[in-house]
Formats: structure tokens, C-alpha cells, sequence
């Protein structure tokens, strides 16, 4: 049976890592992208080649940058000509007051966050149309529903993602191709460890579920987004412990 092919973006750590680990436990060729942390997304492949003896490809570059982009989905689609799934994780934050942020500062958001999504939705749509199959996830957050205070930035970002993934769902429909997204509550990454552990506490107590969400959980998730029935798409699915 023919390898299937997944590219996850900012696969270096935290939910890019997991998501990237459980498709390489499943049997799937992986696609690992970030664009600094190549040390990192070495270790990432080691591990997959090592404890789960599947095929593993590495290609560097920032895709908030669409030269990046198309450099990154050139090799993939050298490689095995198109995606089976594509997972669109790389995202930063800024915790700050919107009044004391910079414009480059603002432009990094969105362009990680939201333009790269639609820099490699629109790289790896056209081969998937000509096969009439494929599965886009979106990384999402709960702040893109109901927006964070000091977190403007990246809550407009999210919401972004948001309102494409529903809008390309519909326009991809016809060729049987399934975007949805997972807006995640508060998960323990990194992201999440610049905050103080009064924050952490605060963030912790107002969830229903007692506790911060696993990177694990995450991937579960959007494994299961990916080989849902055809007729899931255009979804924002929620994994935040009940917060929203």
C-alpha cells in the first residue's frame, strides 16, 4: 500500500512535535518544517526514524514568507507529487497592550500565524484538486472565538484562521477535499511558560476541566479531524477543556 504524505508546519516542539509523532506512529511519511529551530527538528526526526521506522523529510523555512513556501512545497512535491494532509501549526504570540506594539511586530503575528496558512493552503490545494482527496487542518485557538485580553494580535489572527478555514471548506467541497480547524484551549507548551505562576493558576482555576491540555490530546484531535468522514468540513472544533 502506497506511503501516505503529511506536512506539519512548526513541527520543532510542543503540538507540532506530538502531531508530527502520532502521523509517524500511524505509518505516514512526515513532512517536518520550522524555520529556526533546526537542532531541534533533527531530534524530531531522529525519533521517528528511530522508534517508529517510517520515512521522514525535513524542509526548512519561515512560511510567513511566500518565497519560503514555494521553495518548501517544490521539494515536497518532488518528492511524492502531493499531500494527503496538510497541517497548518506554526504560530506565535505577543502578550502585550495593543497600544505599545510595533507595526513589524503586528506583521509578524499575522504572517505567521494567518498568511502562512494561506501561503501553503494555496501551494498544496492544486495537486489535491487534480486527485480529488485530500485534508487541510488548521491550528486554531479558543482566543479566536472569544478574544484575549492583551492578546489582540494573535486573537485577530486566530479568528482569522478561523473564518478561512469555514470559507475554503465550502469552496473545496466539490473536489472532496475537507479543511477544518482545532481551536485549542490551554495547552502546556512553551507558549504558555512565559506566563507567571499567578497567571498560570488564574488561566488554570477557570477551566472546567481542572487542568491544562496536553500536547497529546491535541494531536489525537486532529489525527481524527484528518480521517473523519468526508462530510466534516468547514468545522472549528474546540479542545479547551470546556473554557468556551
Amino acid at each position: 500500500m502506497e506511503k501516505k504524505n503529511v506536512l506539519i508546519t512548526g513541527a520543532s516542539r510542543g503540538i507540532g512535535r506530538s502531531i508530527a509523532l502520532k502521523f509517524a506512529a500511524e505509518g505516514y511519511h512526515v513532512f517536518l518544517n520550522c524555520r529556526a529551530s533546526l537542532d531541534k527538528l533533527n531530534e524530531v526526526k531522529t525519533v521517528i526514524e528511530k522508534e517508529y521506522h517510517t520515512s521522514c523529510g525535513i524542509v526548512t523555512g519561515d512560511v510567513g514568507d511566500p518565497r519560503d513556501v514555494s521553495g518548501i512545497f517544490e521539494q515536497i512535491h518532488r518528492s511524492c507529487g502531493c499531500l494527503d494532509v496538510l497541517v497548518n501549526n506554526a504560530g506565535i504570540s505577543y502578550i502585550g497592550l495593543l497600544m505599545d506594539m510595533r507595526d513589524d511586530e503586528w506583521r509578524r503575528v499575522i504572517d505567521t500565524n494567518l498568511s502562512s496558512v494561506f501561503y501553503c493552503c494555496r501551494a498544496a490545494i492544486p495537486p489535491m484538486i487534480s486527485r480529488r482527496s485530500g485534508r487541510i487542518i488548521n491550528i486554531s485557538s479558543m482566543w479566536g472565538n472569544a478574544g484575549a485580553s492583551c492578546e489582540a494580535a494573535y486573537s485577530a489572527s486566530k479568528a482569522g484562521v478561523n473564518g478561512l478555514t469555514r470559507a475554503l471548506a465550502k469552496e473545496l467541497a466539490p473536489s472532496n477535499i475537507q479543511v477544518n480547524a482545532i481551536a485549542c484551549g490551554v495547552i502546556d507548551t512553551d507558549m504558555n511558560r512565559q506566563l507567571s505562576e499567578d497567571e498560570r493558576q488564574a488561566l488554570e482555576d477557570a477551566i472546567p476541566a481542572g487542568r491544562y491540555g496536553t500536547t497529546d490530546e491535541v494531536a489525537q484531535v486532529v489525527w481524527d479531524a484528518a480521517h473523519a468522514p468526508a462530510y466534516l468540513t468547514g468545522q472549528v472544533i474546540g479542545v479547551d477543556g470546556g473554557y468556551l
